[in-house]
């Protein structure tokens, strides 16, 4: 829970124009490795995973099949 100095300090940075100004500059310049020509790159992906996991000393589980036949979320 946010205490009552809390909650008034967000609704003042909410209100401030400045910062508004420097999260509009931010999202401009955000940059996604993953999208050439406005759709996501797969293959750059794949291999993101494969290096982090690799990285991050993952080891590959082996592939089981799924065999329920009644699946409900």
């Amino acid at each position: 829970m946010l205490s009552k100095e809390e909650k008034e300090e967000l609704i003042k940075l909410a209100k401030s124009e400045k910062l508004r100004k420097e999260f509009k500059k931010l999202s401009e310049c955000r940059y996604n490795p993953f999208i050439e020509n406005n759709k996501i790159n797969s293959d750059k992906f794949l291999k993101f995973l494969n290096e982090y996991n690799e990285f991050i000393n993952h080891a590959q589980k082996p592939f089981k099949k799924i065999i329920d036949k009644d699946m409900r979320l």
